[in-house]
């Protein structure tokens, strides 16, 4: 889940992070009134993306009619698909260095991980391709957390202008606000260092953990749900944990790990997975719903079935799934992988039902549908 950036502000307040003066104003008339009370300002809009500036999303005014301008051109326009609600009025900063601060989950080292670069206001990917040197890196062992030694090694034998030990205070409580708000990411970018000698946080980016909404309930009523596409909003609605992609072979499988697994292969083929769709537990009982939502993505060339008997059974699942089929009527060419617990009775289900046989294996099944869809679109006009 993303926040906006005055919701996400909040997280650095909490552990005593410096953030300019600003005002969460709705109206070009709110907005100058703000300007009057807080002078040369920023305005800025709120939505849970990045590259605002670069959009126009964020315009300097240093009169209470400038920002009521930029405000009133600003509120309603769209950026990354976002509409532009309200727009926080904040207090321009004498800016005498700018850095790069994050933390966040790390695949490889399978926990936190700190970052810190002296090139801050660039995005990462800039830092990361044009001076990848400056990115300094610092791997966290959730057990004993990000102690001042560890966040020193960051920013030892930099010129940070005697900011040394106040950006050190701000790794060590960045590191505090990630932990105890489930932070899967949260990031300052630019941490400036101002001409009064002080480090203030100038935006925010906070996501958090989506495993963690269940504990963060307060919190998550801060951020901004996720934009989901019309089919999403579907699968939501009949409580089927559906998310569209870009690909062309469809996939449906038990348990999201499986899913995930199957999408992996699928694309270790040369594939795209059109979705990610698991119908394991009591999903089965919805294989209409399911089964309605992956074939109505436009383009899908094919469909390929992943059950594997575990915490449910291949036949009943299969059951489900057979019982869509007629309503359905798939149109298609469509594979399937069946194993474990009641995978003969599922197999002589599919065999009596739709006259087909299984693939031999996950990887079968996934090659095939991969040739499919890409026979299918060979073959469609240009």
């Amino acid at each position: 889940m993303n926040f906006e950036e005055h919701a996400a502000k909040l997280f650095l307040v909490e552990v005593g992070i410096t953030v300019p003066e600003s005002r969460l104003v709705d109206t070009p008339h709110a907005a100058a009134a703000a300007a009057e009370e807080i002078g040369c300002c920023a305005i800025k809009a709120q939505v849970p993306t990045g590259k605002r500036g670069k959009l126009g999303g964020i315009q300097f005014a240093t009169t209470p009619e400038e920002a009521q301008t930029h405000a009133n051109n600003i509120i309603g326009m769209e950026i990354d698909g976002y509409k532009v609600e309200q727009v926080l009025v904040e207090s321009k900063s004498a800016i005498t260095k700018e850095f790069y601060v994050a933390i966040l989950n790390d695949p490889e080292t399978k926990g936190p991980v700190v970052m810190f670069s002296t090139e801050g206001g660039m995005d990462i990917e800039e830092i990361s391709a044009k001076t990848p040197g400056k990115l300094r890196k610092c791997a966290v062992d959730i057990r004993d957390g990000l102690t001042s030694d560890g966040a020193r090694t960051l920013v030892d034998g930099l010129f940070l202008e005697g900011a040394d030990d106040a950006i050190v205070d701000v790794l060590t409580r960045l590191y505090t606000a990630y932990k105890v708000n489930d932070a899967e990411l949260l990031e300052i970018n630019p941490l400036v260092l101002t001409g009064a000698g002080d480090i203030v946080a100038l935006d925010c980016k906070f996501v958090l953990d989506d495993s963690g909404i269940k504990r963060q309930i307060k919190l998550a009523e801060r951020g901004s749900p996720d934009r989901l596409t019309q089919l999403e909003i579907v699968g939501e609605k009949h409580g089927i944990k559906y998310i569209e992609l870009e690909g062309n072979v469809a996939v449906l499988a038990n348990g999201a790990g499986l899913t995930m697994t199957t999408m992996d292969v699928v694309r270790h083929y040369g594939g795209q997975p059109a979705n990610f769709c698991e119908i394991g537990g009591e999903a089965y009982t919805k294989g209409k719903e399911a089964l309605e939502i992956v074939l109505a993505k436009a383009n899908v060339k094919s469909l390929v079935v992943n059950f594997c008997g575990a915490f449910a059974r291949c036949d009943v699942m299969m059951s489900g799934l057979l019982e869509a089929w007629d309503e359905v009527e798939p149109d298609i060419p469509a594979f399937f992988s069946i194993a474990g617990t009641g995978d003969k009775e599922a197999i002589t289900m599919l065999k009596t039902k739709l006259d087909k046989d299984p693939l031999p294996n996950m990887d079968a099944a996934c090659k095939a549908a991969v040739q499919a869809a890409d026979a299918a679109t060979q073959g469609s006009p240009q």
